[in-house]
This record gives C-alpha cells, structure tokens and sequence, in this order.
C-alpha cells in the first residue's frame, strides 16, 4: 500500500539535507509555492538547517516586489548559490530585495542563465546527459568570454564553456543533477497525482519533477486541495503520482502575484472583451503604437515585459484583437496577455503549454517576431536589457530574453530615447522636449550584452529600435535612424542626445502623425 504522502508545512524544511540542489517550480507570483519557501526559511531560522542550499529557478525567483518566493530563502547559512533566469525587482523607492542585497554583498554565489537553456539542463539531468549543446546566448553575458552568466566576484565555477563539437564552436551549459524540486499544482489526489486548472501555467514541474526523481531526490509538490485517489481525470494530471513524494496544502495560494484567482487567467471562464481597459494616453502608449505598426495579420508574436506589454491593449482599441496570436515564455499561446504584476498570464487564453516546450519554439525561431524592451543600446546594436549596477533591485536579469532573441526573424525593441527627469509633451499632434532626460540610452558600452548586435547582423535577423521619438533600424554599416517625430529636431533633440553617432537615412520619414493624437489611430494589420 502507497505511503500517506501528505504533510504538514512545519515538517518540509526537515525533508531537505544541507547542501541539498532544490529547484522551484515559479515564474513570479505565477505558480509559486510560497507557503513551502516560507516553511524552509522558518525553519532556518528556528533551527540552524538546512544549510548551504544550492536552489534553481529557471524562469524567475521571487514575485517583482520582492515580498514572495526566493527572499524566504534569502538567508546568509541558508543559501550557498542560486542559479535563476531572473531575480524579483521593485521599484526604486523601496529598499531592494533581500537577495540582490546577498548578491551585491558577496554573501552568496549567484549565476543570471537563460530560462529556457536552465529547463533544458533539467532535462538533460533527468536523462542523465552530459549538457545542454547551444548557440543560445553567444556573445551574450552568459558566453565565457562575457563572464558566464556570474553575476558577483564570489561566483567562480565555470557552468558554462566554448567547446568544439564537429569542427564549430558551441556554448556548452552542464547538466545539474537535482536532490530537491518543489512545484506547485491546484489538486493533489492521495497517489500524488498534480492537476492545474486553476493554474495560469504549467511551467516546468514535470521537468523539474523528473529531474529529481531521476537522480534519486525527492519531489515536494504544494497544492491548494487534495481528492481522493481516484479523484482526478487521467487527462488533467500534468504531474503523475509516481514522481511525487510529499504533498504540502496551502488552500490560500495565491493564482499569481496579487491576484487569489481569475478563471479566465487559467482558461475555465472568458471574459467579456469590454470588461479590459485601454492604455491611457502618454508616450508610453505613442511607442507602442508604433510597435503595432510593425504586426502583421497572421503574425505569431512573442511579448516582453515594459512598454511592449502594452500592445496587445493597442489592438483591442484599434479592433484588432485576433489578428496576432500572442505566445509568452511561460506557455500561453493567444488571448490576451496581462501586464504589471499579473505579467505572464493571459486572459481568454487559446491553449497553455509547458514552458520548456514553449521556449524549444522560441529558441528555433518558429514564430515571426517578438516585441522586447531596453535598457541601452550601443553602437553595434548589442542591448543591455538585465542589469544596472546603480539599479540592480528594479532590473530583473536575462529571463528567456536570451532564448527568444537568439534566432528571432525579426526583433522590436521598444524604450524611451533618454531617462531620468525626461519631460515630454504632445500638442497638435506634435511632439516637444520639455526636459531631457539625464541619462542617455544609445551609448558607446553597455553594462551587459544581454542581446548581440554583431550576431544578428551574421544571422540576417531584421532589428528596430523604437523611441517616442525616432525609429531605428540595425544595418550592415551601424544604426540608422529611419523615422522622425513630428516637432522633433534632427541634430538638437536626437543626434545629439545620443553618446553614440547614429547614421540618418536619406530618405528619412515623419512617424505617422496619427500616433501623437489621443484619438485611435484606424490601425489595420
């Protein structure tokens, strides 16, 4: 007769041995065990272990406040290394989550790895493979010779090399055996059996489920109910019993951050088209109409977080909603895909699949474009979009930017031209500066190449640059500004705001004056 699997949350940190590998099955506040995180910290703190804990989050550790996730583990003696796709942010005005503060202290070893290579080095554990064989991330801050994806001066170990495989060099990521992966489901039944229906996502529990399981390590699964044994239709199990060992309940989990739970996030109940908003008029959503501009009809379009977010919502205004199938990282596929804090979900969704299968497609480049955001840009195109060393709490790290840029027909990255103090504004259909900002974005070094220009040139991939102010395009001979906004001036407001020198087409355009009006702008695709 099968073991009673269930436990108390009191019991779970006792399950894991000190030096224990644990990966977490999470995407921000999205699929979370929290209730298990805060059991382990808890734990620690009461007792002294586990301790020294190497723990995996291939898509995102902690919700972007910081409140959630990773900071339970956050702990000096608790936590000897992490190795995560992104890292909770916030914003500036709060003090910075207490795993950058480890980070930024040297107090722990901390590796930034491409989300979809990190659920791909799962895999490749569970069938005890030697590695993850890739150009994903060449010339990127995970190629050795960018620094590997380490991301202080503790962090030593080489878990990326360039090797030579049938006379070409390749990125080689290694396997990493795992003792202890923690998912999350909606229903266990007593076998152990998972179910997600009330899930935003399936992520990579089955992945990270078989990682543990293969390598002789236990399995923690977190759900909000429990069935019987038969309670459950072998269709709807996403994890099946016999990778499960224990089973923790947390009948309040949260759907996704801030958010107890919306049928329609998990595809049980559509709402109404009316019930969303649009986009409030501001630059911000001048930007991304420019980014809709560059959609086509029949288009499958891959999302960011930031300003691009906003372009589904620029759609909807405009009619167009259906016209574009939207695909995110974390499985979704159509609907309409959410933004701020519930970033990752969509509503009304076409069909969820699992986050290694989604990003298999991304990193082949099926899909026909992807609408990204950044942080700078420099002469050759390259773009820093994960880390600022005067903000490092409010930027997230690479997540599967890194997967869904590598071989992508065509990338639009959408930002302000300048930052900080920058003041706009729009009148008769005109744009004006009111104040510049104080940091420029087109600079001769960015901080992190966490997208290679001088790869996309090699691989033919079509780049623009969208601004408020300007479009850009990445040419053979360098950056060239092929659009203008209305009311702003060539040399004073854009040439001479960038560090860098930008090439101006001869044939340069006016942007569509119909994007500075408030009114919609009759788009069609």
């Amino acid at each position: 007769m099968a073991h009673n699997k269930l436990v108390s949350l009191a019991e779970v940190g006792g399950m894991i041995p000190d030096r224990a590998v644990v990966s977490v099955s999470s995407s921000s506040g999205l699929g979370c065990p929290d209730a298990t995180l805060r059991a382990i910290g808890e734990r620690f703190d009461k007792s002294g272990s586990p301790r020294n804990l190497t723990t995996i989050h291939p898509i995102a550790a902690g919700d972007m406040y910081g409140i959630d996730g990773i900071d339970h583990l956050a702990k000096p003696g608790l936590l000897k290394r992490v190795i995560a796709g992104s890292f909770p942010s916030g914003p500036s005005s709060r003090e910075s989550p207490r795993i950058w503060q480890m980070i930024d202290g040297d107090q722990v070893e901390a590796y930034n790895l491409p989300s979809g290579i990190i659920f791909h080095m799962h895999r490749e554990a569970a069938a005890k493979r030697p590695g993850v064989l890739t150009k994903i991330g060449w010339d990127t801050v995970v190629d050795p010779q960018r620094g590997g994806g380490k991301m202080n001066r503790v962090t030593t170990e080489d878990l990326v090399r360039r090797v030579q495989f049938e006379g070409e060099e390749w990125l080689y990521f290694k396997s990493i055996p795992v003792d202890v992966a923690i998912i999350r489901a909606t229903t266990a039944d007593e076998n152990g059996n998972l179910s997600m229906e009330h899930e935003g996502a399936y992520l990579g529990a089955l992945d990270q489920a078989l990682a543990a399981r293969n390598n002789g390590g236990i399995v923690i699964a977190q759900a909000k109910r429990l069935t019987r044994k038969d309670g459950l239709h072998p269709q709807s199990i996403r994890v099946p019993g016999t990778l499960v060992d224990y089973i923790v309940l947390d009948p309040e989990q949260m759907q996704t951050t801030q958010t107890r739970y919306e049928p329609a996030i998990s595809g049980e109940l559509p709402r109404p088209m009316t019930s969303f908003s649009h986009v409030d008029w501001g630059i911000s959503k001048i930007i991304a109409r420019r980014a809709a501009m560059t959609l086509r009809a029949g288009d499958t379009v891959n999302l960011g977080f930031g300003i691009s977010a906003l372009v589904p919502y620029i759609l909807l205004e405009e009619g167009q909603h259906g016209e574009v199938t939207w695909v995110i990282e974390q499985g979704a596929i159509g609907g309409l895909p959410l933004s701020d804090f519930q970033f990752g979900c969509a509503s009304n969704l076409e069909a969820i699949i699992a986050s290694p299968d989604q990003f298999t497609y991304f990193q082949g480049g099926g899909f026909d474009r992807t609408l990204l955001s950044f942080l700078e840009v420099n002469a050759s195109g390259s773009v820093n979009v994960s880390r600022l060393a005067s903000k490092p709490h409010v930027t997230a790290g690479i997540g599967g930017f890194i997967d869904i840029t590598a071989q992508a027909k065509h990338i639009v990255f959408s930002s302000f031209f300048t930052a900080g103090g920058l003041k706009l504004d729009i009148a008769d259909g005109k744009l004006q500066i009111v104040q510049e900002g104080r940091f420029k974005k087109f600079v001769p070094e960015i901080e992190e190449v966490t997208f290679s220009g001088g790869r996309a040139r090699q691989l033919g991939q079509k780049v623009t640059y969208i601004t408020e102010r300007c479009v850009i395009s990445l040419e053979e001979d360098g950056l060239t500004v092929t659009e203008i906004a209305p009311g702003i001036r060539l040399e004073e407001d854009l040439l001479n705001q960038a560090d860098i020198a930008l090439r101006v087409c001869p044939n340069l355009r006016e942007m569509d004056a119909n994007l500075f009006r408030p009114q919609p702008m009759q788009l069609e695709l």
